[in-house]
């Protein structure tokens, strides 16, 4: 009986996987058709570029070093979030192109499908994040040893993908509030910037919001990020590092959960009509 069930679990999780494939080489597509080097280069990266710079600027304008550096390291990490949180729309362009509806009806869970769609989100948002630590934040005095590079390039990973979940469980939100998906993104983009610990430390809040802040993948993973770039021990990153991870399954777990629910509302209701 064990092994049935490991050879179950096995082709679920398979199964599951070419899903996510399939749906990754959509949103490939359809990413290369709405950008090239040129666009994103010039158009997406100079634009996030130019907001971290601005804050750093911030930061010198305040005459404070200190101050600078930690500006110029927070929002290089935050701009692989705001690339990430795009994905809040993604279930109402299915709605919009009418493919909302033959998600709902197919066998296959939509969360698995809209999982897939995304994906080109965290993986742009990483890359946008390291050109800003790697490249941009040295000119304003951040160093990071070139031993450390690689960990910081993992965490950049995990930033990405454990906000990821927040994004889908926003997106499964946004579904019956179209309108709105440009708001709920930037709203809790701003959330982010203000309590995680990109502008300001974590502390500088109250008690509780600080509870709300240590439920925010983002909130670990700076501090993850900080203590790799100051030099700090394994076992602080190590330990921030697991938080990211933790918090960020929790988040792609309530957003299962939240696709599923506006799924069966949706069956029941015939709501998802075209561009309804």
């Amino acid at each position: 009986m064990t092994q049935n069930l490991t050879q179950h679990l096995i082709q679920t999780l398979l199964k599951q996987l070419r899903i996510v494939r399939y749906a990754a080489v959509a949103a490939s597509a359809e990413y290369r058709h709405t950008h090239n080097w040129r666009t994103w280069t010039f158009g997406w990266l100079g634009r996030m570029l130019s907001q971290v710079t601005f804050f750093a600027l911030i930061g010198k304008l305040l005459g404070s070093e200190q101050q600078m550096h930690y500006l110029v390291v927070g929002n290089a990490v935050m701009v692989c979030v705001m690339e990430t949180m795009t994905v809040v729309a993604a279930g109402v362009r299915e709605r919009y192109d009418g493919t909302l509806a033959l998600l709902t009806a197919a066998p296959a869970p939509m969360s698995t499908v809209l999982f897939g769609r995304g994906l080109h989100a965290p993986l742009g948002g990483a890359l946008t994040s390291a050109v800003s630590l790697f490249l941009l934040a040295p000119l304003f005095g951040v160093h990071t040893p070139l031993a450390q590079l690689p960990v910081l390039a993992l965490l950049i990973l995990a930033t990405a993908f454990s906000t990821y979940g927040i994004g889908l469980f926003l997106g499964a939100l946004a579904i019956g509030l179209p309108g709105s998906r440009n708001v709920i993104s930037t709203c809790c983009n701003l959330l982010m910037m203000a309590i995680a610990g990109v502008q300001v430390p974590v502390t500088f809040w109250p008690a509780w919001v600080q509870a709300v802040a240590s439920a925010l993948p983002l909130t670990h993973a700076l501090a993850a990020v900080r203590a790799v770039v100051a030099g700090e021990g394994a076992a602080t990153v190590a330990r921030a590092a697991a938080l990211t991870l933790l918090t960020g399954l929790a988040w792609l777990a309530a957003a299962s959960l939240a696709t599923a629910t506006v799924r069966q509302r949706g069956r029941r209701r015939g709501s998802f009509d075209y561009a309804g």
